[in-house]
């Protein structure tokens, strides 16, 4: 994209924004994981949790988040998902199943989880951190594929949309534009 995916406006508002607000309606709390230096492009009214740097990739921030809160279980949510809604978000809070690692979304054209879209067990998060000390990947999706989890597929897979380019960008703002 050649910009941060989080300050790219689809709704009006940067997307971390968006996305934080959509979570503000359904979980109890809400934070956004952002590196070190993020810290001060954020306001005030937003809660926030800086990335400890202990893991690699995607599971810098879930690990950092549970770090601060390890008995809770995580909404992860990637800013790179402009087309997800209030609906899927109740899918998949719906679907949820506590006896699982995790719950996470999976497009039917793949039926691979989405890792940053899903509810994270505290379980999972803490097997995840085991995974990480053994595994030669960091790949939060080879840990879910190989773990106890729950797949839910959305009424319309285009919510799983990732925004990872200038074209799909377009594609995207050509979609809400015919919503």
């Amino acid at each position: 994209m050649g910009q941060d995916k989080g300050i790219i406006q689809y709704h009006d508002l940067p997307q971390r924004e968006h996305i934080y607000n959509l979570l503000s309606r359904v979980c109890d709390k809400t934070f956004l994981s952002i590196r070190k230096e993020q810290a001060s492009e954020i306001t005030k009214d937003i809660a926030s949790i800086i990335d400890k740097d202990e893991y690699k990739g995607p599971f810098n921030g879930l690990l950092s988040a549970h770090s601060v809160y390890p008995e809770v279980a995580w909404f992860v949510l990637a800013c790179d998902l402009p087309l997800i809604d209030l609906n899927a978000i109740n899918q998949l809070i719906n679907a949820r199943d506590i006896t699982k690692d995790a719950t996470a979304f999976a497009t039917r054209i793949s039926s691979l989880p989405e890792p940053l879209a899903a509810i994270w067990e505290p379980r999972g998060l803490a097997n995840s951190i085991n995974y990480l000390e053994h595994a030669a990947s960091s790949c939060p999706r080879k840990f879910l594929i190989n773990s106890e989890i729950k797949l839910v597929f959305p009424e319309d897979d285009i919510v799983l949309m990732n925004a990872n380019s200038e074209e799909d960008y377009k594609e995207v703002i050509s979609k809400l534009d015919s919503i």
